[in-house]
């Protein structure tokens, strides 16, 4: 596969982003180097005609917009999340025994497939809290180094090698090392996170550490057609959403009258979303309001049906709401194809294939957000730029997951699409997916950031 494609940058990011805090911390950089501001919630905001701004939230999500020359219609939002299933690392992390063992307790962060984690090359990564210079100051880490294994018990050992339930508690716990003879292993761990972050052990007040898996990327098969990786649910459509926002920027500012364009990368879907930083905060609607507060779009029934009007003022609230319904959600994680060995799990008539396009989820009792309204207006917009799409519905005795756009429109209230790229194992520690879904879905979202709604008398127009 050529080394520029999607997919490979797809790869580059998932290698340099092994925790949540990695993520969002390589999306905020990016944003600077193409020369985003940074705004920050603890103090007032300075929008302006042509600005390209962005925030985050506990160093775990973010949510970036562009102002256009004139705001015509509301909001156009992709959401993804920055986090996967793994396993979070104790406080007080070391187990000594049996024997001369020393292994780490961890518990269980989201819904996994447990024997995935068995027998792979381990490390940490996350974020610390340091003591430094009378202050409190986060860093990134991560120890680039395997230092840990889930051994599974050999199958002489086993009663049976069918339906084995396993015990996080027991059977899950990571191999860290040995132990010398009257050695105490506590702090061992701190000790080499401490080194790899640059810092005195002895200043580490507090963690957020996770498991990484380190097993190599893999770009594969007969005609090089797969690619596999940890935690493309839901980095992939995290980096689909950042290519497609940034690539989309010439077309925002040079429009004379558009939507405002927002990336939102959230945390703890995986867990409920329900954080000060997951898509059940108030981190979108506070972020939508007071771009609408500092630009003091109009509110008041006159000619200008956009920015800047001297009606605006004291009308920020009601211009706010009249923004929202011109406004469309994505909300993008990944969905699941047809299992080559289990195609009888999926739904007889909706059985997205990998490498077959963009999937548009559906859900009766609304796990998912799409309705007809949406789905015709972003059908529309694939059609435009040649996006192949394809549907998805569970088996209708199968209960699938929930994700993010349905728990984000209970505070921002969004006619919304539930999207996501066709994969495989989805939950595990290495997942599965076609080498060209990446392409399509960032020309998806790319023609979705560039393009307005203009709703009047039950009707839409796209442009």
């Amino acid at each position: 596969m050529e080394q520029n494609t999607p997919s490979v940058r797809l790869l580059d990011f998932i290698r340099s982003s092994p925790s949540c805090y990695h993520a969002i911390d390589n999306i905020r950089r990016k944003l600077i180097e193409k020369g985003y501001i940074e705004l920050f919630e603890g103090e007032d905001w300075s929008v302006e005609v042509g600005g390209k701004y962005f925030v985050t939230r506990n160093s775990s999500s973010i949510i970036a917009f562009r102002i256009p020359e004139r705001v015509v219609g509301g909001f156009m939002v992709v959401a993804s999340h920055s986090d996967s299933p793994t396993f979070r690392v104790k406080p007080n992390p070391e187990l000594s025994g049996p024997e001369n063992y020393v292994r780490l307790n961890t518990e269980r962060y989201g819904g996994m497939i447990l024997d995935s984690w068995f027998d792979r090359p381990l490390s940490v990564a996350g974020r610390i809290m340091v003591r430094e210079n009378g202050r409190i100051v986060e860093k990134l880490v991560s120890v680039d180094d395997d230092l840990l294994i889930i051994p599974h018990v050999a199958i002489h050992m086993l009663k049976s090698n069918d339906g084995i339930v396993y015990n996080p508690a027991q059977d899950l716990v990571p191999l860290f090392g040995l132990a010398g003879p009257d050695e105490k292993p506590q702090g061992s761990l701190m000790k080499i996170v401490a080194e790899a972050a640059g810092v005195d052990p002895d200043n580490i007040l507090s963690h957020d550490l996770f498991l990484v898996n380190r097993q190599r990327q893999s770009v594969w098969g007969r005609s090089k057609e797969f690619i596999s990786s940890p935690k493309l649910d839901d980095l992939q459509c995290a980096f689909s959403a950042f290519e497609a926002f940034t690539d989309s920027e010439s077309d925002n500012l040079t429009n004379s009258g558009h939507s405002i364009p927002v990336m939102f990368v959230a945390d703890n879907e995986e867990v409920g979303s329900a954080t000060m930083q997951g898509a059940g905060s108030t981190f979108l609607a506070d972020t939508l309001l007071r771009v609408t507060s500092a630009l003091e779009v109009c509110g008041a029934k006159c000619d200008c049906f956009g920015a800047y009007c001297t009606n605006s003022a004291g009308n920020s609230i009601a211009a706010y709401r009249r923004m929202l319904a011109s406004s469309m959600l994505l909300s993008a994680d990944n969905a699941h194809a047809v299992h080559p060995n289990h195609p009888e799990l999926a739904d007889p008539t909706h059985r997205p294939r990998l490498n077959g396009g963009v999937v548009i989820k559906y859900n009766a009792a609304q796990l998912y957000t799409t309705d007809s309204y949406s789905s015709a207006i972003f059908l529309e917009m694939c059609k435009k730029v040649g996006v192949p799409t394809q549907m998805f519905c569970n088996r209708s005795d199968i209960r699938g997951g929930s994700t993010l756009g349905s728990i984000s429109n209970t505070k921002v209230p969004l006619h919304a699409v539930d999207i996501g790229v066709a994969q495989l194992a989805m939950h595990s520690s290495y997942e599965t997916c076609g080498a060209f879904d990446t392409g399509y879905m960032i020309n998806a979202m790319k023609e979705f950031f560039s393009s307005s709604l203009l709703v009047k008398n039950g009707s839409v127009e796209i442009v």
